[in-house]
């Protein structure tokens, strides 16, 4: 803690601000990540979300053996998306 009690100091903040303000950027820079990661998955597979992907996949347009990996990821990028949108709701 000394290290952010000489940080914020030398910014002349207080700890508190410092760490909120720490926290929003990491959180941000995450979500900047997270879009990428998607955007990149919406335009491999021309959709716009998940569900989207399953439902092409259960349509035949996408081979599950093709997307299996993709589709988790997927899932998993835009769960994550929103717990950081939410996170930040609250900053």
């Amino acid at each position: 803690m000394a290290v952010i009690d000489a940080v914020a100091k030398e910014l002349n903040m207080k700890p508190k601000e410092l760490l909120k303000e720490s926290l929003r950027t990491y959180l941000e820079k995450r979500l900047s990540k997270l879009e990428a990661d998607i955007f990149l998955l919406t335009k491999k597979y021309g959709v716009k979300d998940v569900f989207e992907f399953d439902s092409k996949v259960k349509e035949g347009f996408i081979r599950e053996s093709d997307g299996y990996e993709d589709y988790f990821a997927f899932d998993n990028f835009e769960a994550e998306r929103e717990k950081i949108k939410k996170f930040l709701e609250k900053l």
